[in-house]
């Protein structure tokens, strides 16, 4: 006991092993996700600017997608530049301390994310089914209380989750086969009980993926339901072309992450939850804003707008 003792509880480092230990592909894929990353920061950083310079984007639709924008940015900068650390350096090590600091704020936006885009999907459901009471339902006072709801069920699932990891007593090899300090990566190298650790996933990843993902079908339902409903072609086209760039980011991020999270490790194996985990760490921030602008009317005007008075100018 005092020798199990001795080796587990001296870890003050983890070693981030990276995506891949082919040196070959190392170069590489670094200048791959440098590309990813710089156009997350940029696509993200011109649609806050965009939002909030233009007045006419001033509206709780947008007020949601700067937040979005914002979360996915900020989770983002979290986890990319300590990846992109590990394809040129011999030995990516990270602190105990930054290990759950980056875990935390990690956990903070990736939960944050999933009920923003669940109050995205409310705003779209009372703007199609409910045009005339738009302004009265989704006001500014409902949208801060969304807001407030948001980062705190983001605040409360990463504290959750974090609060147990800092319990759990690691083993002396503290090489982590992951990119970044991740819940599962990490479990792999208690020494001590993860059971409660194991039911805490379960439970708030259950909540945190789960009540989105119920108000989000119910909502889609219900504007589907309504759109049947509008005897005109134009006005069908119109109210899917409304909702079809938000149908795509919930299908990247919710399908990446239950992939990741709710099948048991025996099944999926890490190597494999490395790539899945790529997809909501990395390709969706960056894809995100891609989706928003390019598929959005409004977006487009107002940036045609701001390069034309810049022109002049």
């Amino acid at each position: 006991m005092r020798m199990a003792a001795e080796n587990s509880s001296s870890v003050t480092e983890f070693i981030l092993a990276g995506l891949t230990n082919q040196p070959g592909f190392q170069i590489p894929l670094f200048f791959l996700f440098l590309g990813f990353y710089v156009v997350t920061v940029v696509g993200n950083l011109g649609l806050i600017t965009l939002i909030g310079l233009n007045s006419h984007l001033h509206t709780p639709m947008y007020f949601f997608l700067y937040n979005l924008s914002f979360i996915d940015f900020c989770y983002s900068s979290v986890i990319t530049p300590k990846m992109l650390m590990s394809f040129v350096s011999k030995k990516n090590s990270i602190s105990y301390a930054g290990c759950m600091t980056q875990l935390f704020f990690f956990l903070f936006f990736v939960v944050s994310e999933s009920f923003i885009l669940s109050a995205m999907a409310y705003d779209r459901y009372v703007a199609i089914c409910n045009p005339l009471l738009y302004r009265v339902t989704v006001s500014p006072q409902v949208c801060l209380l969304l807001l407030l709801g948001v980062y705190g069920m983001g605040f409360a699932g990463a504290m959750a989750h974090t609060a147990c990891m800092m319990g759990v007593t690691f083993c002396a090899n503290n090489v982590v086969n992951h990119y970044m300090c991740d819940i599962l990566p990490l479990l792999e190298h208690a020494c001590s009980s993860t059971c409660v650790n194991q039911l805490v996933v379960f439970v708030v990843v259950g909540i945190d993926i789960g009540v989105p993902t119920v108000t989000i079908f119910i909502s889609y339902a219900l504007i589907l339901s309504s759109i049947l409903h509008i005897h005109s072609t134009e006005g069908r086209s119109k109210a899917f072309s409304t909702c079809s760039s938000h149908i795509i980011a919930v299908s990247l991020f919710f399908g990446s992450g239950a992939f990741m999270y709710l099948k048991p490790s025996s099944i999926l194996p890490m190597n494999q939850g490395k790539v899945s985990s790529l997809f909501y760490t990395t390709v969706v921030p960056m894809f995100n804003p891609l989706i928003y602008s390019l598929r959005n009317k409004d977006v487009k005007v107002a940036l045609k707008k701001i390069l034309n008075k810049y022109s002049f100018s």
